[in-house]
Order: C-alpha cells, then structure tokens, then sequence
C-alpha cells in the first residue's frame, strides 16, 4: 500500500464515535418515503454535512404516481433530492449515491435507535441506507483532504425516493451517470460483507380489472364479476414462469368488492416480478400484454396495467467486474476478506448499470434484517466500509492511463 494512503487511511479509524452519535441521532428522524417534514428535516441536517464539498442544490422532484383502490391515478410529492460536486474538472469523474428514505412510516412503533450491545445499534435506517450515508461521507472527506485530490471529482447525489422504486429521482440518476466514469453506491452490504454483484430486475405492474355489478342473488347473471377475472389473471401471470426458479411473479396486494350481497365490478391486482436478463424481462412483459388481451375478451370485463419494470437486470460487464476485482485487491491490503454475491433485490445500481456505467452498489456497512424491526448495523463496519471506499477511490486514481465514460477501466 502506498504509504500516504496509510496515513489518509489512519484518520478514517478516529471517527468511530462521531459517526456513531450521528448515526442514532440520523435514525431517529423519521423519513419515510412520503412522510414530507421528515424527509425535509432529514435533508436540512444532509445539507450542512454537504456544505464541506461546495454549494449545495436541492432539487425538487416530479411526484410519485400511484394507483388507488378505486383505479384512479394519484399524485404524492416527494422530498427534495440533494447535489454536490467537488473539483468537477478533474481526470476522474466518480458518482456517490445513496438514499435518505425508509421504509417505516411515522405511525411504525419502530422510530427510534437503541444499543444491543457495544458494536450494534438497532434503528429505523440504521443499515437501509443511513449508515451508508456516513461511509459516504466519510470516504468523500478523506479524499478531499487527500494529497490526491485535484485528481478526483466526487458528485454526491442523496435521494428521497429509493424505497419506492426512485419514480422522481431515476433520471437525475441516470444523467449523472452519463456524466461520470463510474459510480460507487451506498446499499447495504449482504450480512457476510459482501459485495453484491449481479442483481435481478424487478418490476411492480398493476392491474386494473372492471366488470358489471348487479344484485347477487336477483340478477346474478346479469353482473360480470371482476374478481373472478382478477382470480384467473392471478393464476395465469405466474403460470409459464412455475417450473423456472429465476423467474419470480408474485401477486403481493388485491383489492376489490362491496358488499357481499353485490357481484363485484371492480377488482385491482398487484403484482412484483424478478428476472436475471433482458430476455427474461421482455418475456414478462410479453405475457403481461397477452394477458391484458385474453382478459379483455371475457364477456363484459375489461382490463388496464399501469407499471412495468423500473429497475432492469444488473449484469456484470467487464468493467464492473475489473471495478470489484480492484474492491477485493483493495480489501485484501486492509486485512479482511471480501465476496462478490448476487441479490435479487434491486437498486439504483440497476438503473445506473444499464447505461453503461461501471458501479458498485453494496459499500454501505454491515448488518441484517433491513425493512423489519430488528434492522441493525455492525457499527465497526462504518470504519472498515469508509476505508474500503477511500482506498479503492485512491486505487483509481493512480491508474494510468485515466479511463472515460464507456472505456475500460
């Protein structure tokens, strides 16, 4: 190891309190994806953290778009997403990204953060992605402060809106991506420290089913029932994908009918699918339409699906796979081991990867349980993930020649 970055490295280990002090008082914020004074407090106490890499913008997002239980669109605001970028004229152009939203919603028990032992702190965020904020952070000071630093452009990009499928931050993602050599996302680490690598595409559709109500017991006949349509979509959308295990459909919420006494004409299903490949995704999506097709042809019912696929299959290409090879040889030279595993959960590294931008999405901290009461994050991990970061950013930035966007690493 080059012995300035040792001695980078070595400030990183002092930080240890701090970060965790700030990590519990983080997770006591409440910032659910559509919980506005949260998610703005959360962004007020961002920002002054952002202020030591230059001005900070906050960028006002298109509104989410959600289907109700009537069938009618709706509108939620989001949060702000939050930019930076420091020395933006260098050599390499690195993307930092992360989310500040969770899961829990400000009527969860679960809101605040308490101590399990000396090394875990259980929380809302804890893991899922706060502390995935402070690795960044971190990481991002220590090259700024770094000899090497006018050889690097960091652009720091927080978002409000990752735990509902990123509707408003998506393209702000992507066009940063185009913008830079590679990016380094802030995920959480698998539960044994590893990387993730590959990660499955994942696409929520909706459903919207209406038929014909009538009296149930005078005029049965006469009704067109949209929950027995829904109850033959249900079976069919996952039927041609039950014997391929890498192909996963599932029917996660349906909704529909009155009283029991009134044949139904309006059902709505909710469905979420995983595929490992492009193919795999075009082959759902194919079969969503036919069977858009096929229902609309049962007497009286008509049928309309909202949604699709929002993050497409990660695959790795060359240049991810010489980006996380250079993460191991990084963590080998700081004494621990490192993997690359796949996920089927998705990211904003899905969305990154497919235009052609090397990343790795998984260097936020260590932990388990993320989107459950008992998310927790093993606190030493915000030291040991900081200085996998700084030092495979330094890594990077002695390589010559320099890489472009779309050229080998």
């Amino acid at each position: 190891m080059h012995p300035q970055h040792q001695s980078i490295l070595t400030q990183i280990h002092s930080q240890q309190n701090n970060l965790t002090e700030k990590l519990q008082s983080w997770s006591n914020i409440n910032s659910y994806s559509f919980h506005l004074p949260g998610l703005n407090k959360m962004a007020e106490a961002l920002s002054q953290e952002l202020k030591d890499f230059g001005p900070v913008e906050h960028i006002d997002l298109p509104p989410a778009r959600t289907i109700n239980a009537l069938g009618q669109v709706e509108s939620h605001p989001l949060g702000q997403a939050l930019r930076v970028t420091h020395n933006p004229a260098a050599p390499l152009r690195i993307l930092l990204n992360i989310h500040y939203d969770t899961v829990y919603p400000p009527d969860s028990p679960f809101q605040s953060a308490t101590f399990t032992d000396a090394s875990t702190l259980r929380g809302p965020g804890v893991l899922d992605a706060k502390g995935g904020i402070l690795v960044l952070l971190t990481a991002a000071r220590a090259i700024i402060q770094s000899p090497f630093a006018n050889q690097i452009s960091l652009e720091i990009i927080l978002t409000p809106d990752e735990e509902i499928g990123s509707p408003g931050s998506a393209m702000l993602l992507v066009q940063a991506a185009k913008r830079n050599h590679l990016a380094l996302l802030f995920e959480p680490s698998l539960p044994d420290g590893s990387l993730v690598g590959s990660r499955k595409g994942s696409g929520n559709f909706t459903f919207i089913i209406r038929g014909k109500a009538a009296h149930a017991g005078r005029d049965f006949h006469a009704g067109r029932s949209a929950i027995l349509a829904a109850a033959h979509l249900i079976r069919r959308f996952s039927e041609p994908f039950d014997n391929l295990p890498d192909i996963t459909v599932n029917c996660g919420k349906i909704e529909g009918g009155n009283a029991l006494n009134v044949v139904p004409d309006l059902a709505i299903a909710r469905f979420n699918a995983r595929v490992n490949t492009p193919a795999e995704q075009s082959a759902v999506e194919q079969h969503a339409q036919d069977l858009v097709t096929e229902i609309s042809a049962m007497d009286g019912i008509s049928i309309t699906q909202q949604g699709g696929f929002h993050a497409p299959p990660k695959l790795l290409d060359p240049r991810s796979t010489t980006l996380l090879s250079t993460a191991i040889t990084c963590a080998q030279q700081l004494g621990f081991p490192l993997s690359i595993k796949p996920s089927g959960g998705a990211s904003d590294g899905n969305r990154i990867a497919a235009n052609n931008t090397p990343v790795i999405d998984s260097l936020g901290p260590v932990g388990a349980h993320l989107h459950t009461d008992q998310e927790h994050v093993h606190l030493p991990s915000l030291i040991q993930r900081a200085k996998l970061t700084t030092l495979l950013i330094l890594t990077l930035a002695q390589r010559t020649p320099l890489f472009s966007p779309g050229h080998e690493i």
